[in-house]
């Protein structure tokens, strides 16, 4: 597909803090290709899916270890509602694919982009596994807020989007810790719509969990990143 003058690609971010992508969609290039009608940039707060009387978005996780994990039922609340079967799903993660100049002209042609900002440990492994489209890291490092990264990667797929640089031939001469990716995670409920968390996490047996998680990590490394291992 050849995106026309005429079509619009239309960013929705999920985000715990959405005014964190307000500021920095409202300046520069990218506020004045939304005023063209180049681009759409939705900042969605997600908890307006989450449940209850504190709209909780996280949980401790099984198994154990620091820090919370978000919830499922909300990310998969949101996005059933605002996304269509042709839109792509993007988990901003420091463990995914690394954007490069070729995603993002790949992600340019999209019409629509869901992106969901993980936070503190991750989101919930069911969600990566069921819900993302394609899984992006800006860098091997980790931010503490995952709505940076996807202010990241809207800004460089959106200089591919053709009128919002004022000069196009600018693109034409631009460049372009531990080493093994994170554990899955998984946090209540035990069973959601019948995909069951790993029985190894409810055990209790934190020696075999160690090992469960260890082994995770290096599968998922050598099928991800081998040249983390090479290094």
């Amino acid at each position: 597909m050849i995106r026309t003058m005429d079509s619009i690609l239309r960013f929705d971010v999920l985000s715990l803090f959405p005014k964190t992508l307000e500021g920095f969609i409202g300046d520069s290039i990218i506020a004045r290709a939304i005023d063209n009608r180049l681009l759409e940039v939705n900042s969605l707060d997600l908890r307006r899916w989450a449940d209850g009387k504190h709209r909780e978005t996280d949980d401790r996780p099984f198994g154990g270890g620091a820090g919370m994990v978000m919830k499922p039922e909300p990310l998969f609340a949101a996005v059933e509602e605002i996304a269509e079967e042709s839109s792509t799903v993007i988990y901003m993660a420091p463990d995914g694919e690394k954007l490069t100049t070729s995603l993002c002209k790949e992600f340019a042609q999209e019409k629509h982009i869901v992106i969901l900002s993980g936070h503190y440990e991750g989101v919930d492994q069911r969600v990566r596994d069921h819900i993302v489209t394609r899984e992006v890291s800006v860098g091997d490092y980790v931010l503490t807020n995952g709505t940076l990264g996807a202010s990241v990667l809207i800004d460089a797929v959106s200089r591919h989007i053709p009128g919002v640089l004022g000069d196009e031939d600018s693109l034409k001469y631009e460049s372009f810790e531990d080493q093994l990716l994170a554990f899955p995670q998984y946090t209540r409920p035990a069973e959601f719509r019948g995909i069951k968390v790993p029985e190894i996490l409810l055990s209790g047996n934190h020696a075999q969990i160690s090992e469960w998680r260890e082994t995770k990590r290096v599968e998922k490394t050598l099928k991800l990143r081998p040249d983390l291992l090479k290094n």
